[in-house]
């Protein structure tokens, strides 16, 4: 098998078939094929500059799906987390999920590791790898906190 691209931006291995990160480059499409990905999931805005452009078709072009579910930072919603569990409940095979800095990721994972069982130690370990919104001098901070409270 070949060995996971650690050197994109904020990389992290979750499970045997799901994998996280910040933002991907032109070249990172192929990278995710090589190492087994069948569906993608971006959490972050289109029209972000750091974006992947034409990221559905890049990721096309490997053969691997595409969802994008765009949450803007200050204002995420439970509708975002639902259309999340639902894309990443529904993609058939491994699947790596995406933003710009692995924040919306990582609070997304945290709470989908939460609610399925893993020990809340664990999913918060795993998010704080990223980053910890209670703590984070972000504006956005007390938004991503409440977010990811226990419903």
């Amino acid at each position: 098998m070949i060995a996971d691209p650690t050197d994109i931006l904020a990389w992290q291995r979750l499970s045997e078939n799901l994998t996280t990160s910040g933002r991907l480059e032109q070249h990172d499409p192929a990278r995710l094929a090589g190492i087994g990905v069948k569906h993608v999931i971006y959490l972050a805005l289109a029209d972000h500059p750091e974006a992947l452009p034409n990221a559905e078709g890049a990721f096309a072009a490997q053969g691997i799906g595409y969802t994008h579910i765009p949450v803007p930072f200050a204002a995420p919603e439970e509708a975002h987390y639902a259309s999340f569990v639902e894309a990443l409940e529904s993609a058939d095979g491994p699947v790596h999920v995406h933003c710009i800095m692995n924040w919306r990721v990582s609070a997304f994972c945290y709470r989908y590791n939460r609610e399925r069982g893993m020990p809340e130690a664990e999913a918060r370990a795993l998010m704080e790898q990223q980053w910890v919104p209670e703590t984070n001098d972000h504006s956005d901070a007390p938004t991503w906190a409440e977010f990811i409270r226990e419903k």
